[in-house]
């Protein structure tokens, strides 16, 4: 009996137990949970910026002048005169074609010339006696006329084989086929011994002007309105005449960049139709020869300058699932706010904002992840001190120069 009274005693006392634990956890739910931190988030300071614009197009290398190198005459090829490859000059002999048969012709030509001449004299004899005696009625007006006709026969075969000679000449001096123009010569499509005809459609050889080279660059048509259109608006400014307006940059293939720099030459008058864009043509100094004919390269061309541009950092700028760029200010009542932005290109790791954000704006770029605006935050500078976010704004820095940054 004792011990079964203990057991209900035991039994009673864990009861009691379980409901005190019971009631305090269904007190412990009843309690409000502890508001949640407030964000912190790092901002900077929307400022305006003097700024170059500039557009990065790519394009190729073309050479400044080039000639296709064919003969003038039919002829068998002698010698070739030149290393392919190389530097050649101006009027250098490049090619010798068998300059015997036309030696000949020269000569036979010559002596042509020599006999029509030893004939004028008689026949100039003849027609002057004929003149008086035709005056006296002493010959008939028939071998007067006869007479005057030889004089004039011979003055024209004379005349005849003065150009036969002429021509002999010019031929003989085709013989040595020359550089038209002074640059590098490539490949020779034609070994010592071959046949050549006159004006043939193939070329014996290339030569290519490299210094200066051109750089030719297709630029849309709507990149173009864009550009005309920001001018006409006072957006942009072009600058003073001396500050560089017309001179392009260029990057090389493998992406270093060009020491010297070229001058725009002209944008071609002409829409491709297939592509939608006009070529623009700038010009390069090319004393080493680095850049050669068809080089895949990227022209950086100064469009104008901003005189109140707004760049900000690129990890500022968000995206909604359409795809349009907003960004996240620190309003008045610290809290975030959105702002969606117009977007004018990426100039470096910055964006360039054409409407959107003002001077002084408090530009969210750290803490954005699940943050939502009207949120209350706790903004810090990204230097670690604490901004204003209805501070002024700041003066325009007129000594930014941006222009040694890459455009689109």
């Amino acid at each position: 009996m004792q011990s079964m009274k203990r057991m209900k005693l035991a039994a009673i006392a864990v009861f009691a137990a379980a409901a005190a634990m019971l009631v305090a956890g269904c007190d412990r739910n009843t309690a409000e949970p502890p508001p949640p931190p407030v964000p912190q988030v790092s901002t900077v300071t929307v400022r305006l910026e003097k700024i170059v614009l500039t557009s990065e197009l790519p394009g190729r290398t073309s050479p400044y002048r080039i000639a296709e190198i064919r003969p003038r005459i039919n002829g068998l090829i002698q010698k070739r005169l030149f290393t392919e490859g190389s530097d050649v000059e101006a009027g250098q002999v490049l090619y010798q074609i068998d300059p015997a048969p036309f030696r000949a012709a020269l000569a036979n030509a010559r002596a042509a010339l020599a006999r029509a001449e030893a004939n004028l004299p008689s026949a100039q004899g003849r027609a002057d006696r004929f003149e008086q005696l035709v005056a006296e009625n002493a010959v008939s007006r028939q071998d007067y006329d006869d007479a005057v006709a030889a004089l004039t026969a011979a003055k024209a075969d004379v005349e005849y084989w003065k150009a036969m000679v002429e021509t002999a000449d010019i031929n003989l001096e085709y013989t040595s086929i020359t550089a038209p123009i002074s640059g590098r010569i490539g490949r020779s499509s034609v070994t010592d011994g071959a046949i050549v005809t006159a004006y043939q459609p193939a070329p014996l050889a290339t030569i290519q002007q490299l210094n200066p080279i051109y750089a030719d660059m297709p630029q849309s048509t709507t990149e173009l309105l864009r550009l005309q259109r920001r001018l006409e608006e006072g957006l942009i400014g072009q600058g003073n005449e001396d500050d560089g307006r017309n001179k392009v940059s260029l990057i090389q293939e493998d992406g270093t960049p060009y020491p010297l720099e070229g001058t725009l030459q002209f944008s071609d008058v002409t829409v491709d139709p297939t592509t939608g864009s006009v070529t623009l043509r700038a010009i390069f100094p090319n004393p080493d020869g680095v850049l050669l004919p068809g080089m895949f390269i990227k022209a950086v061309i100064r469009e104008g300058i901003c005189e109140e541009a707004i760049l900000i950092p690129q990890q500022g700028v968000s995206r909604d699932p359409k795809g349009n760029p907003y960004a996240l200010i620190v309003d008045a009542e610290s809290k975030a706010a959105i702002r969606p932005l117009t977007l004018d290109r990426a100039i470096g790791d910055k964006w360039l904002v054409a409407e959107g954000l003002n001077p002084g704006d408090q530009l969210i770029v750290e803490g954005l992840l699940m943050l939502r605006p009207g949120m209350e935050v706790q903004a810090a500078s990204l230097d670690g001190t604490q901004e204003d976010p209805n501070a002024p704004a700041c003066p325009l820095d007129e000594s930014a120069d941006k222009s040694d940054e890459g455009g689109r």
